[in-house]
């Protein structure tokens, strides 16, 4: 067990970090995410069950429902993605933003068959986020807007893996599973467990879904799908190797305020409408760094010789900065993410990197490092 964002997380279960990483890519594992924020609208107004935010001291992730005639305008206020154009039950990654183009948190938006959205954010960004998200609202309902907030005290489990997922949690639901694509969820009942949300999508690069579970029965879920062979109990090691192989950021380590979605090469999370309006945090830094394109860029990097471990910088010949690195299970060499002058990014530059206090050759690559295996339904 580890200390992360105030919570005491697993790093490993008995299998171990490595068997766990490729079990996942090969079967399927189960994830406890509850630590993330969950936030959702609330159409009676306030904080949900009496619980007062800021600071987030709830048993589950920060998942937040956002109700009100006006939900979709409070959140484009604070975020980039195109709000309006999510269809029911359609989910999207979005950047919080501030003035300076920053990169407050990254969230996933969904736009609920249930007249709210559901957003969920990062376990270390819990306090902030929701003191911006309690402060826009507040400012808006003083002009006469109506939008609401309730906190969900619900626990959130991912199951992922290619291909035994599907085929586990199919068992255990009463709809077509294969109708629902990536970056869409439903409500259901999961394994006799109502009032369940499914959102397919996850943080491994794998096929895998993520269940907003009520926190009274999540143990009861969880043992029923750990009950199947095929599941395994992963933590934080191979949750942090895998969607490293995946190429997917890590705020705090690969993105922050400091960066800027320009820098970070997430211009794709904003929409056409969002870049013409200019109506979100940062608007004119962000944009202004896209006409004149921005000075650092982000990088993968892989090991050509020997070392297996974690790198930690790079050598002044290249300016750059290494922000996440680890030994791939899947590949058998040490990959990283990082930035670099924008003169140097080119794929196939050789890097100096160090491990361990030792100097190793690397190059600039592809990212992803191991192919995603996202489901797009027919």
């Amino acid at each position: 067990m580890v200390p992360f964002a105030g919570w005491s997380l697993p790093l490993h279960y008995g299998q171990g970090h490595l068997q766990s990483h490729l079990h996942t890519r090969r079967h399927c594992s189960l994830f406890d995410v509850s630590h993330m924020l969950q936030v959702a609208g609330s159409g009676r107004g306030g904080w949900s069950r009496g619980v007062p935010a800021p600071p987030h001291n709830l048993p589950g992730p920060l998942q937040t429902l956002v109700y009100g005639r006006d939900r979709i305008r409070f959140m484009e206020s604070l975020v980039v993605g195109d709000i309006a154009e999510l269809k029911p039950g359609q989910g999207t990654l979005t950047l919080l933003t501030n003035e300076k183009g920053g990169i407050t948190d990254d969230l996933i938006v969904t736009n609920t068959s249930e007249d709210h959205l559901y957003v969920v954010s990062n376990a270390a960004c819990a306090d902030k986020d929701l003191a911006i998200l309690r402060d826009r609202a507040a400012q808006l309902q003083a002009t006469g807007s109506d939008v609401h907030l309730e906190v969900s005290d619900n626990a959130l489990l991912a199951l992922q893996g290619s291909p035994s997922m599907a085929r586990v949690l199919q068992a255990g639901l009463p709809d077509d599973l294969a109708k629902l694509s990536f970056m869409n969820s439903i409500t259901t009942t999961v394994f006799g467990v109502p009032g369940c949300r499914v959102t397919r999508c996850g943080y491994t690069g794998e096929d895998g879904v993520e269940i907003s579970v009520p926190a009274a029965r999540a143990v009861e879920l969880a043992e029923q799908l750990l009950g199947v062979p095929d599941v395994w109990l992963a933590g934080l090691a191979a949750r942090d190797s895998l969607r490293l192989e995946a190429g997917l950021c890590l705020y705090g380590n690969d993105i922050d305020e400091t960066v800027t979605p320009a820098e970070a090469g997430l211009m794709w999370t904003l929409g056409k409408r969002r870049r013409v309006a200019m109506d979100f945090p940062g608007a004119a830094v962000i944009m202004a760094q896209v006409k004149e394109k921005p000075r650092r860029r982000p990088v993968a990097m892989a090991l050509t010789g020997a070392g297996q471990a974690p790198f930690t910088s790079l050598y002044p010949h290249i300016p750059g900065t290494v922000t996440s690195g680890c030994p791939s299970p899947c590949l058998g060499k040490n990959i990283a993410m990082g930035y670099v002058e924008a003169a140097h990014s080119r794929g196939g530059t050789e890097l100096t990197v160090e491990v361990r206090k030792k100097q190793h050759p690397a190059v600039i690559t592809k990212m992803p490092f191991v192919p995603t295996q996202y489901y797009m339904a027919k």
